[in-house]
């Protein structure tokens, strides 16, 4: 019932839109400070999240996130600064156009979990339940904004040759 509620119904795809252009907005507020301000690296957050990583009674909650952090993160710092600024500035068009929505909604989730693996609270668990309810919904979250047009187009053109294919079988 609420599934198909966040699914299909219009008045869901509304409140969707409002929850997804005030996300996109915040995920694009801060990476466009990232882009255009100050060059941005990662690399102090990254061995902050190391020297000072998530302890639960003298033990590392998290000790394969670390090991990621220590063994490939920190070595291309610079490549994860390019991504996490642009990255931020990406998933919040995305989620503000509402084009390629649930790509963009499980992106922002992916870094949302990141961060809280290195320890920050801050506003990523509220990003992540709104992001949640934008996943669930699938397409309906972009119903108005460009997935209407985008995502037929792209099923369109993906699914092309497999279409042809299944005429020249029929015939």
């Amino acid at each position: 019932m609420i599934m198909n509620f966040l699914r299909e119904n219009k008045i869901a795809a509304g409140l969707l839109a409002v929850l997804r252009v005030y996300l996109g907005w915040s995920w694009l507020s801060v990476g466009w400070k990232k882009v255009t301000g100050d060059p941005f690296n990662a690399a102090g957050y990254l061995n902050g999240a190391v020297n000072n990583p998530v302890m639960s009674q003298e033990q590392v909650v998290y000790p394969t996130y670390l090991a990621f952090l220590e063994n490939f993160a920190i070595p291309n710092a610079e490549l994860f600064s390019f991504m996490v600024a642009w990255g931020e500035v990406l998933v919040g068009l995305g989620l503000i156009l509402g084009v390629l929505t649930t790509y963009a909604a499980f992106f922002g989730i992916v870094m949302n979990f990141s961060f809280m693996f290195a320890g920050t609270v801050s506003s990523n668990p509220w990003m992540v339940l709104i992001t949640i309810f934008i996943l669930v919904a699938g397409y309906n979250a972009g119903r108005f904004g460009g997935d209407r047009w985008v995502m037929p187009y792209l099923k369109n053109l993906v699914f092309k040759n497999k279409r042809n294919d299944s005429k020249k079988l029929a015939a």
